[in-house]
C-alpha cells in the first residue's frame, strides 16, 4: 500500500479547517440580527449541523488510513486557513465570511482529491467529491443571495 502520510496531513488540514467554519457559523446563527434573521438563523444551523457531520467523516478518514486527527482546539487555529470571526451581527458580513471560507474549504479539497487520485485511494476521493458537490451548489446559493 503506498504512503498516505501526505494525504493524511492533508486531511488534517481540513479538519482544522471544518472545525473553524464551525464555530463560526455558530457564531452567526447566535448573533445574527436584522430583517433576514429567520432566514439566515435557519441557514446557518443546517450548514454546522452538516459541518459537524464532515468534521467527524473526515476525522475517521483519517483514522481509517491509518493516521490521528487532530483534536484539540490549539492544533486547530495553529493548522487552519479559515480564521476565528467574532462579533458578526449582520446578514452580508457573514454570508460573505461563509462564502470566503467554503472557497477555502473547496480549495484545500481539491488537493485532497488529487492526492487520493493519485495514491488510487478512491474513498478518500470519493468523499471529497461529494463534500464538493454539495459545497459548490452552498456557494451558487449565498452568491445570488448576495446580489
Amino acid at each position: 500500500m503506498k504512503d498516505r502520510s501526505n494525504l493524511a496531513a492533508e486531511l488534517n488540514l481540513l479538519l482544522a479547517d471544518f472545525q473553524m467554519y464551525y464555530q463560526n457559523l455558530r457564531g452567526f446563527h447566535w448573533n445574527i440580527q436584522g430583517k433576514n434573521f429567520f432566514e439566515l438563523h435557519v441557514k446557518f444551523e443546517e450548514l454546522y449541523n452538516d459541518a459537524t457531520i464532515k468534521v467527524d467523516e473526515v476525522a475517521e478518514r483519517v483514522l481509517t488510513i491509518g493516521a490521528t486527527p487532530v483534536h484539540s482546539f490549539l492544533e486547530y487555529v495553529a493548522l487552519a486557513n479559515i480564521k476565528a470571526v467574532t462579533n458578526v451581527h449582520d446578514d452580508e458580513t457573514a454570508v460573505k465570511t461563509i462564502v470566503a471560507n467554503t472557497k477555502s474549504i473547496i480549495e484545500r479539497e481539491r488537493t485532497i482529491q488529487q492526492l487520493a487520485d493519485d495514491l488510487g485511494d478512491t474513498g478518500s476521493g470519493d468523499m471529497i467529491s461529494a463534500f464538493i458537490e454539495e459545497q459548490e451548489k452552498t456557494l451558487w446559493m449565498f452568491n445570488a443571495w448576495l446580489k
